[in-house]
């Protein structure tokens, strides 16, 4: 009979503490599982997209990228891209700091940002600290000062929005010179 209670008492101990343990350590990695940082980088980046139907979308080269894949941002280092329109080089971009959002469905571009846009009369090219890029609108918008290049005119803005589907641009407190 004590062997019996011996046996019995063993057993409730060793359930009890397994509970525990099993308990405890599973409750321990999810606490590991939650901290656990989500953020990935990656340096010398060459990214190639196609849109729907298989053309060339964007060609862009990144020398680092920040992910963080809780907050749905990135960061990207000495961004250089171009957007491709049926096959042909249509707008090119360079900012040295990209920050993305929303899986980057908002881009902002800044520090010596550079974005050109390559027309049939040659190519205008905007100067500017900070720009904001709708990528899968094609567009564009800026309250910050921009140097505004091209082949008919040189002036400055205080703002832009633009949408560089069909070519029309908002241009705010425009000083400089028009040659047509």
């Amino acid at each position: 009979m004590d062997t019996k209670v011996l046996y019995v008492t063993a057993i409730a101990i060793a359930a009890v503490s397994g509970g525990y343990y099993y308990y405890s350590g599973k409750g321990n990695k999810l606490q590991t599982d939650a901290s656990r940082n989500m953020t990935y980088s990656a340096e010398n980046i060459h990214l190639t997209q196609t849109d729907e139907q298989g053309k060339l979308y964007i060609r862009a080269q990144v020398d680092r990228l920040e992910q963080d894949l809780q907050k749905n941002t990135s960061q990207l280092n000495n961004l250089n891209a171009s957007v491709y329109q049926d096959g042909q080089v249509n707008a090119t971009f360079f900012a040295k700091v990209a920050n993305g959002y929303n899986d980057n469905e908002k881009v902002i571009l800044k520090h010596q940002v550079e974005a050109t846009k390559l027309m049939d009369t040659g190519k205008m090219v905007f100067h500017t600290d900070e720009l904001t890029v709708f990528p899968e609108t094609r567009e564009l918008e800026t309250d910050k000062q921009v140097i505004v290049e091209s082949p008919q005119a040189e002036f400055v803005s205080q703002g832009l929005k633009a949408n560089l589907n069909d070519g029309q641009y908002e241009f705010f407190n425009i000083r400089g010179k028009y040659e047509p």
